[in-house]
């Protein structure tokens, strides 16, 4: 009977293992993760940087850490500091080159915004995702059905021990009692109260996780709206600089055909 409980444990913890592996593969994950946001950042690059995404995409390259994923201060920094000379050529009614530098780079930035949030809420996201919470939930069932093996272990040997002690005298249970003390019933109790425990504990880590992932899908959506509303701020502002552009120039040209006395230049 000794060997039947020392056994049983053994072979259901190892049947947990797997599951377990799934869930630690956070280095795999990540890098999933990355590459999802690097290959955004290359796919989207042309659409919004065009006729410098070249050189955007060397800032990106440059910026990019051990993590595979680019800093966005570094990025911003470096396009600042490249791709000056382009802009000193811009269109004449929007030629201040630092602004013209400083778009782009709020405009990377967002880009790498919407590079995260699309390697969290894309298809390979999801399905990590997915992928982790089906885990999560395996391992929660394994552990419950572990414990349910066990705790009709113990049933059986406490039904089989009732039996034994009701057909032999007083002093023999005394001696049995030691005995199964000896064998380690006391223990296997304390283990079986144990486990208990830790399935609860692995359940409400799980709703932590859930809730922690809910969490970021949530961050990431306001991250999104932030990027939208930083974009939408920097068209309204360029229109009115191009506006403002225009009426000045507007009233240079008539200015410029009128004479002191207010006579206007024939044409």
């Amino acid at each position: 009977m000794k060997k039947i409980i020392l056994l049983a444990i053994p072979l259901s913890f190892l049947t947990i293992l797997p599951a377990m592996a799934d869930l630690g593969q956070v280095w795999t994950d990540f890098q999933s993760y990355a590459t999802d946001l690097q290959n955004y950042l290359r796919n989207n690059l042309t659409e919004t940087l065009q006729p410098i995404e070249a050189e955007a995409q060397i800032a990106i390259d440059s910026s990019t850490g051990e993590l595979n994923i680019p800093n966005p201060n570094a990025a911003g920094e470096i396009i600042r500091d490249g791709t000056i000379w382009y802009y000193t050529s811009a269109d004449k009614f929007d030629n201040n080159s630092t602004v013209r530098a400083n778009l782009v780079s709020n405009e990377i930035n967002r880009l790498i915004t919407r590079g995260a949030a699309s390697g969290l809420l894309g298809t390979n996201g999801q399905l990590r995702l997915k992928t982790k919470l089906e885990s999560t939930e395996q391992t929660i069932q394994t552990i419950a059905g572990f414990n349910q093996e066990n705790e009709k272990l113990q049933e059986e040997i406490n039904t089989q021990l009732e039996s034994f002690k009701n057909a032999i005298p007083d002093p023999v249970q005394n001696a049995l009692a030691s005995i199964t003390s000896l064998l380690g019933i006391g223990q296997l109790n304390f283990l079986l109260q144990n486990n208990k425990m830790q399935e609860e504990e692995v359940k409400i880590t799980s709703e932590h996780l859930a809730q922690t992932m809910q969490t970021n899908q949530f961050l990431q959506y306001s991250n999104l709206n932030l990027a939208n509303i930083s974009q939408q701020v920097e068209e309204n502002n360029r229109a009115r600089r191009v506006d403002n552009a225009t009426e000045a120039s507007r009233l240079l040209r008539n200015s410029s055909q009128v004479d002191l006395f207010g006579r206007q230049f024939e044409q």
